[in-house]
């Protein structure tokens, strides 16, 4: 198996090959009638809608355009979101199930229409997803799921095996669904915002809100963007409101490889239901056909080993469809709302002037499109059949209660479990590249060592709600096992709900990588710690 050079880092193929535009940082105070929060699908999607209806729009970004969730998704455009109607069925009812789908389907059509409107370019392709049982339990609750699709009248059907060599017990199609490319679509999106009179600044973060008789918007590097209404696109809402979201939803992390197989590339998408769950969908690369292999989700700061994650799909890969060249890996982060369904509107219930869009379950594709168009609605003042069913004020008592209960359960132990763990690792065994949690002077500390042989140690107590955080070897981030916050290595905020960097630990000298434990080069500042 040939070695692509890139793959070593966690780059995903949607950014290969492409140039999109780049924009300045707010370097003063602005005013504007619409503030976006967040350039991912439903930032970009809300600003374009937002700005066609004539609204006089700011999107910013802390970081750069589509480099978070958006540019390291699957991009699979579908409704089929794994085993959900069966569930949406049984706790919310059929009409809000049937309402679920057509949601979801309207926001694949919008896209489609768009597509076809601007000639975009972003290999869009019709396939059937599909669904596959790997065990007679599996294949029970396909059954059910079918039931469910006959009952809401979704279209689709069973089948006893799969295209490819892998046994299968049952698996579930859904129709007329669709794959792309997201980057290509999204950047001819932005070139329609900006051709509007919309307006981007990159690299400028969003750090607070002072809700006066106009929104204010704080940044961190100390500027105001003033508006009207607020739209929070940022994945985790970065203003909670008094919304308490970060005990409503949880976060995951799922990994994924692009692969060009030896074996000839099966048509349609595919999702498994048992565990280790496994996806499959086709995608183009260079002009030839490759497979993108996803899997292996736990709870953010809750997993082993990154590279066990990319080594089991790289197994499962070469067993089922052969590997002539692994070319990328990456991994991407979504969150997870008490009753499955994503939270789209107003941030509490009488507030009509802030929007929030989160909790998308892996499904951003078409919840992010269907999230700017009921955020379009609730901005401009028109009724949509879908707000009640997203709107996150809603509570179902089963299974919301269950769920928050749990979820809240397992960040106290992992609270409780973090501040009692004993660490018997010295970060003077680090090398280049490498970072673990240690123990720094008799405390918990986490240590990283750069590749210039630069050691940084850290306080590794989140910022958000004091939980211990754990080093992510594969995207080189301390991540929280509570509530999914993420830090990089020197410590700044690279998702939330945090929004204060981790604590840097001053150190003696320079503690370059040939400096004995606790010592600096300067013998006169040495310390054991």
């Amino acid at each position: 198996m040939e070695q692509h050079e890139k793959w070593t880092q966690p780059e995903p193929l949607w950014r290969e090959n492409m140039s999109l535009p780049t924009f300045e940082a707010m370097k003063e105070d602005t005013t504007t009638e619409v503030a976006v929060v967040g350039g991912g699908i439903t930032g970009i999607t809300t600003a374009y809608l937002l700005a066609k209806a004539g609204k006089k729009v700011t999107l910013i970004e802390a970081d750069q355009l589509l480099n978070g969730t958006t540019g390291h998704t699957t991009a699979k455009v579908t409704a089929q979101h794994g085993l959900i109607y069966h569930e949406l069925l049984k706790h919310f009812g059929e009409e809000e199930a049937s309402l679920y789908y057509q949601a979801q389907m309207s926001a694949l059509q919008s896209m489609e229409e768009w597509i076809d409107k601007y000639q975009i370019d972003c290999n869009w392709v019709k396939e059937d997803a599909y669904l596959f049982a790997t065990t007679k339990t599996g294949a029970h609750k396909l059954e059910n799921e079918y039931e469910a699709y006959q009952k809401l009248g979704i279209p689709g059907g069973t089948v006893d095996a799969l295209p490819f060599e892998m046994e299968a017990t049952k698996a579930l199609s859904m129709k007329n669904q669709a794959r792309f490319h997201p980057i290509k679509y999204l950047a001819a999106l932005i070139d329609e915002f900006t051709n509007l009179g919309g307006e981007i600044f990159e690299q400028t973060k969003a750090t607070d809100v002072k809700e006066k008789d106009r929104i204010e918007i704080q940044t961190g590097d100390g500027h105001t963007l003033a508006c009207e209404k607020l739209v929070s696109c940022s994945h985790f809402p970065f203003y909670d409101g008094k919304g308490l979201y970060f005990s409503r939803m949880y976060a995951e992390r799922s990994y994924l490889l692009a692969i060009e197989p030896e074996k000839e590339v099966p048509e349609g998408m595919y999702l498994s239901i048992d565990e280790p769950k496994r996806s499959i969908r086709t995608a183009d690369y260079n002009g030839k056909p490759v497979l993108l292999i996803g899997g292996e989700s736990h709870k953010t700061g809750q997993g082993v080993d990154t590279s066990f994650h990319y080594n089991a799909l790289e197994e499962f890969a070469a067993q089922t469809f052969g590997i002539k060249e692994k070319l990328f890996q990456w991994s991407a982060q979504d969150l997870t709302t008490l009753d499955k369904v994503p939270y789209i509107g107003p941030i509490t219930r009488n507030n009509d002037r802030v929007f929030i869009a989160t909790g998308f379950r892996k499904w951003g594709m078409t919840n992010g499109t269907l999230a700017a168009k009921l955020i379009c609605d609730y901005v401009l003042g028109e009724e949509s059949l879908f707000h009640e069913l997203f709107k996150p004020t809603r509570f179902k008592s089963d299974p919301s209660m269950k769920q928050f209960l749990s979820q809240n359960f397992d960040v106290a132990v992992h609270l409780v479990e973090g501040k009692l763990e004993l660490v018997a690792d010295r970060p003077n065994s680090l090398k280049k590249g490498e970072g673990m949690v240690v123990q720094w002077r008799g405390e918990r500390a986490g240590a990283y060592r750069d590749d210039e042989g630069q050691l940084h140690v850290l306080d590794t107590t989140c910022t958000h709600m004091g939980c211990e955080v754990e080093w992510n070897s594969g995207e080189h981030t301390w991540d929280c096992p509570c509530h999914g916050s993420r830090f990089s290595y020197d410590g700044a905020v690279v998702e939330g709900p945090a929004d204060k960097p981790l604590m840097k630990i001053a150190l003696e000298g320079n503690h370059d990588m040939h400096a004995p434990l606790g010592e600096s080069n300067d013998e006169e500042h040495g310390e054991q710690p």
